[in-house]
Parts: C-alpha cells; sequence; structure tokens
C-alpha cells in the first residue's frame, strides 16, 4: 500500500463509524478518480455498502453490533474496487480487485 491519506474523521451523523487511518494500493490510487475514491468513502462511512451480495450486507450490518471487518464495493469491470475497515477501525483500505 503506497499512499496513506491519514485519519480523515469522515463519519455520517445518523451511522457513524469512524475510518482510522485510510490508505489506497498503489494500483488504486493509479486507476482510480479521487473524487471517485471520496464519494465511496463517504458511502462506505454512512453504511451504504454499494454493490454487496445481501449475505454480505447481513454480515456488515452485524460487524458494526459486534465490532468485526467492513467490506464495500463500488465501480465495475475494471474499475471495481473494494473498500475494507479492519474490526478495530484503525484503518480502511481501498483496493482493486487484482490487489487482494
Amino acid at each position: 500500500m503506497s499512499q496513506d491519506a491519514g485519519d480523515t474523521g469522515l463519519r455520517c451523523p445518523t451511522f457513524p463509524f469512524p475510518l482510522g487511518q485510510v490508505a489506497t494500493t498503489a494500483n488504486a490510487s493509479v486507476r482510480l478518480r479521487t473524487e471517485e475514491v471520496l464519494t465511496a468513502l463517504r458511502r462506505h462511512a454512512s453504511g451504504d455498502w454499494g454493490e454487496l451480495c445481501p449475505e454480505d450486507t447481513l454480515a456488515n450490518d452485524s460487524a458494526l453490533r459486534e465490532g468485526g471487518r467492513v467490506l464495500s464495493a463500488y465501480g465495475e469491470g475494471r474499475q471495481r474496487f473494494w473498500i475494507i475497515t479492519e474490526a478495530d477501525r484503525s484503518r480502511t483500505t481501498v483496493l482493486l480487485a487484482e490487489d487482494s
């Protein structure tokens, strides 16, 4: 992971959870537009998980109550990317599928 934006402090008043330090993989930082990533981070922090299957959506909802890892997915095709917040909310990573 190459880029580290620091603690963004992004929270939504109706569904708050901290993102912690936000990092973007080198591949994602080259291929994704900054505005697209910032919009997705806001959605992620507000509980809008993007394009997930129902099981992953339920897992995220449970993770918020019980302190687990949170995953969101946005974009399409080669521009599809994930945002993952660690269970302890210390770090959030933006990555492309091939970065995993």
